[in-house]
Formats: structure tokens, C-alpha cells, sequence
């Protein structure tokens, strides 16, 4: 194409003849003629160089008009018009077809443009909005858009859009066939159409056409999203308003589609490489990290095994554990007791965390502590809680284990000890005549010359836990124990029967989570110790009396104190008090009848021991008064009568009994013991001279 210059320069008058003979010859298509123009005549090929001029500087169509009404207006014959009209309209085909080129040139350079844009992006979002964006910028429409096919449910769904308002548009679902987009998926042909709705080539849903009225869409072009022979979509770009696509703008869609196609599969591909890329990184740092917990559990399970081996108990270990985990650990026993440590108050959901992990062999976690359980059997044995926000559970349940063989060996080695322990008592009570029995005790570390009480605490079942908890409790206590059919006897060191059995009925109890009942009886012979004379509680002021009479002896006597510990807790069960604790001494006038020793002057001193040394120390008559009040049915006028004394001194007198015997004296069976205890201190049996006189009773 000649520029504006050159054109201009090619008009001078010297070269007007060549340029006439080269454009106006039977090549240029205008014959050589002439035309008037502004008061002379032009050459054809001057005209020519007019049309040359305008299609040289890009003129709009209506310009070519210009040479033809020149050459009017300067009185040319229709002839000349004639050629002249060829000529512009020659002109314009040429202009378009320019036209056409540079457009087309603009769109390749666009498009490879694109290419290159596409070819940088590696996130699949980026990628397919960049093609939509890029669509509706070649194609100049309203709306671009593109569907991918769904394998799963079989139709194509909205992926991305350009330029569209409607939500409902934005989440349209295009089964395979229906709409325009349905039918390029399913056949892989690009369609175009001027006005949707009146386009009968299209299969029209409702759903479909509500969405595109919402959009406002009206000429609408699609194009398949091809990988070789298979359709992963389809991109679409559409106007509001009627418009025919030609059929360049079909192909620069189909190329820009088989571009997209290309940078889709890239991209999926990158993207599915770095998923894979990530899922092996976290495979890896899974696999590191469960190599380096399961070392560090190695390690201190090593450790802890070692510390086992030299004799290191299960402080050791909760030591080990919190040195390797932090925070701080506890652990329980079978019955939720702190072995060791201490984790602050447990609610009742821990112990409910402590079952689950039993049930479930692993580590529970609640709130932020951690715990690890374990059984035997269906039998609780110890529990660790650790108070740490994150720790490895392996290690926790390792140091668990190891805490339950500890627990279990202990157990192994009770149950061992505790069958001689047992042997020995069951001789003791059952062969109390054969010999070596004292020396099989003092191998055992028990001196039976010490003060020793037998405790009998029946319970209903659960034979081999409560012969455990008894075996495990006289260990501690450095005594004896055995099982004997429904019950448990026990012989501990101590001289305290009555403190003894309670205590025994209380813990016993706890661990069987059902009554146990214990009586107690301490072991009295001559040259061991007995209750003092007078003794006003229980346990107190214990002295020795007589001669030594050998261990053999007590080893008799351990028989005696088991038969009336016996009958004290069958006392107790008789008596309505299952679940508790006592000696003959607890049980008032009854242990009168269930003991060997037959300790009255004790049953007095406990009973009335207080009043009666009152009145020796003052010289008073309470016993007396007491005695009367007792004899005239609690009549506090008759007693006045009896006595002669004023009924405000037996009102006086009865004060200060009641401060003397505490509160209660007055309910009927703590009465009736101070009765018996009136009348047995009337027939002497007591160390303290009577000061009742002859009518007291």
C-alpha cells in the first residue's frame, strides 16, 4: 500500500503520463479517458490515484463519493460516471478486504497474546477466568462464559463468567442436549444464533431459558472445549441484544477454545503434579515425624525398662515421663487413689474418659489432660493422667503399661507373701498348739509378743478382691490376713480394737462398693497387755500384768481374740449396724456377752466410770441420786422422797450427771447400760469402794 507522500509525490505533472499508463491501463482496470475537473481535464489514472489516496489513509466509505461527484459536477457524460462507480466500488471491496485483514490481524496477534498469557498462569481459576475475560474481549460481547462437564452426574454446570449479573445464570446446570451449550457437549460442534429464543435448533428447558432471561442474553455463540476426541466444555460468549456472528469471530472463538483446552489440561496437570508433589511432602513429614515419636517412645520405654530392672518404682517412671512430655502426671490405682503425683481435683468425667480408654486400648483426651488406662481381665489397675497440651500418647501409653507390670508384679508378690501370711494365720487360729509357729512369724518380721488385735469383717461376696485388699492392707500394716469363706480376718499390730475394726469396715467397704462388717478383738493373755483398770476409753492405759507366759501362748490366744472378733461382727450385723466397725468394748453390755474376758469392771468404768469418780474426788452422792432417779421410774419428785432431799437438788444433782455422762444418757439402751453398769458397781465390780447407799437400788 503506497503512503499519502508517495501518492502525492506521483501527481506531479511530469510523471502524470507513466502513472496513467500503469493504474488506467487495461491492468488497472479504467480506461484511458479524460474528465473535465475544476476548469481542466484529468486523466483517468488520476482519478484512480483519488480512490488510491482515500484507501491510503484508512477514508470512510462515504468518502469515496467524492471523485464521482467531482466528476459530476465538472459536466463528465454517464459514461465516464459508469466507470467511475466501477471504480469505487472496486475501491471499496479492496477496503474491506484491508479492513478484514488487519481485524483478523489484530485478533491472531490477540490471540497469540493470550497464548502466551495462558501459557504463564499456573492456577486453574486464574487460567479459566483469564479465557473468559479474554473471549469477551475478542468478541466484543456483553457476556462470556464457560461450562465444564461434570463426569459424575453426566451435564455440564457454570464455571466461570464474564460479565454476567444473574445468580441464578451464574449456577445454571445444563444437562447434555438441552440449551445451546448442551448441545455443542454433546455433539462438539461450535452454534451460533441470532436470537436464542427464536431459534427452533435448540432444545428449550425451562429451567435454562429462566436463567438466560434473568441474564438478558440474546445472540449467543458456543464453541466445544476439545482434548483430541473428548469435550471437557464449552465456551460461550453472548449479547444482549440480537447480533449474527460471522463466521470469523466463530473461528477466532474455536481457536481461542482450542487454545483454553490446552492451558485447562496444563494447568490440571500442574496443579494434580503439585497436589501429588504436596501429598508425598506430607507423607513424608508424617512418616519423619511418626519415626522420630516412635524413637522417642523407644527411648523412653528403654528407659523406663531400665529403671525397672534396677529396682526403680512407679514414681520412677512418672518421673521419666514428665521428664520426656513435660506438664505434669498422676497415677491412680484401681480405685482412683493417687499412687503418685497429683493432677488438682478430677471430676467425674475423667474417670468416665479413664473407662473409655480401658474400652478402647489407646489414649483419651478431655479438655487438656490426657489418659491412659489399662485392665486385667475386665479389672481396673492403674490410670495415668497427664496435664500437658500436647504429648505424645505413645509414650503415655507405654509408661501405663509399664506402671501396670509394675502393679501387677506387686500384686504377684503380695499374693505370695500374703498366702504364707495367710498360711500363718490360719494356723494361728486353727492349730493355734503347733509348734514353730512363732519362729514362722519372726521370719515374717512379726513379733507376737507385741500388742496384736484381730479384726473378723464380713462381707457379702467378692471373695478374691476383698482377700486382695486384705492381703494388701496387712502388708502395709506389717500384720496378717487370710480369707475364710464370706469373711476376712485380719491380725495387726496395735491395741486399739474398736479404732481398728472401723477403720477396716470403712476401707473395706470403699473398695467393695458394698457394706462390710468388722469386729475386732485385741490378743490378752498373761505378760501381754490388757485394758488398765477403770480405763474410761477404749485403748486407753494399757499396762502389763502377770508373767510372761511365752509366744506359744499368745499364739493360742490369737485363736480366742478371732472367736470373739467373730461374734462381734455377727453382733453388729444382729444389731442393725452392717457396714460398721466395733470391739466388745463399743458394743456396751453386749460385749459383756460376746467377750471372752468378760472385762466387767471395764463395761463399769466406760459407762459410769466418770460419775463414780466424781463422787470420790467430792465426796458427793450422784451414784446414789442416779441410782434412785433410775428405781422410782425417772421420777425426779420421788426420788426427792426416797433420798429426802429437796426435789431442786435432784434436778441439780441430774444436771450434772448429764454434763458428767454426755448427751444421750437418757435414750433407752444407752439407760439401760447405765443400769447394768449401777448394779454391777453395787456387787463390787469395780476397784472404786461403793458409795451407794443401802437403799440406792
Amino acid at each position: 500500500m503506497l503512503a499519502p507522500a508517495a501518492i502525492k509525490r506521483l501527481i506531479e505533472p511530469e510523471e502524470v503520463a507513466e502513472l496513467v499508463a500503469y493504474l488506467c491501463g487495461p491492468a488497472g482496470g479504467v480506461h484511458h479517458r479524460r474528465v473535465a475537473a475544476g476548469g481542466r481535464w484529468l486523466d483517468g489514472a488520476l482519478v484512480s490515484i483519488r480512490f488510491l489516496e482515500l484507501l491510503a489513509r484508512e477514508a470512510s466509505a462515504v468518502e469515496f463519493e467524492g471523485p464521482i461527484i467531482q466528476a459530476r459536477a465538472a459536466g463528465a457524460d454517464a459514461a465516464a460516471i459508469e466507470e467511475l462507480e466501477r471504480a469505487k466500488v472496486e475501491a471499496l471491496k479492496v477496503r474491506d478486504l484491508l479492513k478484514r485483514r488487519a481485524r483478523r490481524e489484530a485478533e491472531l496477534s490477540a490471540l497469540y497474546d493470550t497464548a502466551g498469557d495462558l501459557a504463564a498462569l499456573r492456577d486453574l481459576d486464574a487460567v479459566l477466568e483469564a479465557i473468559v475475560h479474554r473471549a469477551r474481549q475478542l468478541l466484543a460481547t456483553d457476556v462470556a462464559y464457560m461450562t465444564l462437564h461434570d463426569p459424575e452426574r453426566g451435564d455440564t454446570y457454570m464455571r466461570v463468567t464474564d460479565g454476567s449479573i444473574s445468580a441464578k445464570f451464574r449456577a445454571l446446570r445444563l444437562a447434555m442436549g438441552a440449551g445451546l451449550g448442551g448441545l455443542v457437549a454433546q455433539t462438539a460442534v461450535p452454534y451460533a444464533t441470532a436470537d436464542y429464543f427464536a431459534d427452533a435448533r435448540f432444545r428449550h428447558k425451562e429451567h435454562i431459558d429462566d436463567a438466560v432471561k434473568e441474564e438478558g442474553l440474546v445472540a449467543i455463540l458456543g464453541v466445544p472445549l476439545r482434548l483430541g476426541q473428548r469435550v471437557i466444555g464449552v465456551l460461550m460468549a453472548a449479547n444482549r441484544s440480537a447480533r449474527p456472528f460471522h463466521q470469523e469471530e466463530v473461528s477466532l472463538l474455536a481457536s481461542l477454545a482450542a487454545h483454553a483446552a490446552v492451558a485447562i489440561d496444563n494447568a490440571r496437570l500442574l496443579q494434580e503434579t503439585r497436589n501429588a508433589l504436596e501429598e508425598l511432602s506430607h507423607a513424608h513429614r508424617t512418616a519423619r515425624e511418626h519415626g522420630e515419636a516412635v524413637e522417642r517412645a523407644a527411648m523412653a520405654h528403654d528407659r523406663m525398662t531400665s529403671l525397672v530392672l534396677r529396682g526403680g518404682g512407679i514414681e520412677d517412671v512418672a518421673a521419666v515421663v514428665t521428664d520426656v512430655l513435660g506438664g505434669s502426671l498422676a497415677v491412680l490405682d484401681d480405685l482412683g487413689r493417687a499412687i503418685s503425683g497429683d493432677v488438682g481435683e478430677l471430676d467425674t468425667g475423667v474417670f468416665e474418659a479413664a473407662q473409655a480408654s480401658r474400652a478402647l486400648g489407646r489414649t483419651v483426651r478431655r479438655g487438656d489432660l490426657l489418659i491412659a488406662s489399662v485392665d486385667v481381665g475386665g479389672e481396673p489397675l492403674c490410670t495415668l493422667i497427664l496435664r500437658s497440651d500436647d504429648a505424645d500418647e505413645r509414650i503415655l501409653e507405654r509408661a501405663a503399661l509399664v506402671c501396670a507390670l509394675l502393679l501387677l508384679f506387686r500384686r504377684s508378690v503380695a499374693e505370695a507373701e500374703g498366702r504364707v501370711r495367710g498360711e500363718l494365720l490360719d494356723d494361728l487360729i486353727s492349730r493355734p498348739g503347733s509348734p514353730g509357729l512363732a519362729d514362722r512369724a519372726r521370719r515374717l518380721g512379726m513379733d507376737l509378743g507385741a500388742p496384736h488385735v484381730v479384726v473378723v469383717a464380713k462381707h457379702a461376696g467378692q471373695r478374691e478382691r476383698a482377700a486382695f485388699w486384705a492381703s494388701s492392707h496387712a502388708a502395709v500394716r506389717h500384720g496378717l490376713a487370710t480369707g475364710r469363706g464370706d469373711e476376712v480376718v485380719l491380725l495387726l499390730p496395735g491395741d486399739d480394737a474398736g479404732g481398728l475394726a472401723q477403720r477396716v469396715a470403712r476401707e473395706l467397704t470403699s473398695s467393695l462398693h458394698s457394706p462390710a462388717t468388722a469386729g475386732a478383738s485385741c490378743v490378752v493373755m498373761p505378760g501381754t497387755w490388757q485394758p488398765a483398770a477403770g480405763a474410761g476409753a477404749p485403748g486407753a492405759g494399757r499396762q502389763r500384768t502377770g508373767a510372761p507366759g511365752g509366744q506359744e501362748q499368745e499364739a493360742r490366744d490369737v485363736a480366742a481374740a478371732y472367736q470373739e472378733a467373730r461374734r462381734c461382727a455377727e453382733a453388729l450385723i444382729a444389731l442393725g449396724r452392717a457396714g460398721d466397725g466395733a470391739g466388745a468394748a463399743e458394743l456396751g453390755f453386749v460385749g459383756l456377752l460376746v467377750g471372752d474376758g468378760r472385762d466387767v469392771g471395764g463395761f463399769v468404768g466406760r459407762t459410769l466410770g466418770a460419775v463414780i469418780d466424781y463422787d470420790a474426788r467430792r465426796g458427793t452422792a450422784l451414784t446414789d441420786t442416779l441410782a434412785a432417779y433410775f428405781g422410782t421410774g425417772g421420777s425426779p419428785s420421788r426420788t426427792a422422797e426416797t433420798m429426802h432431799i429437796h426435789v431442786n437438788t435432784v434436778t441439780q444433782r441430774l444436771d450434772r450427771i448429764g454434763k458428767l455422762l454426755g448427751e444421750g444418757w437418757l435414750e433407752p439402751e444407752r439407760a439401760l447400760e447405765i443400769q447394768l453398769a449401777l448394779r454391777l458397781h453395787r456387787l463390787g465390780h469395780t476397784d472404786t469402794p461403793d458409795t451407794m447407799g443401802p437403799h440406792a437400788i
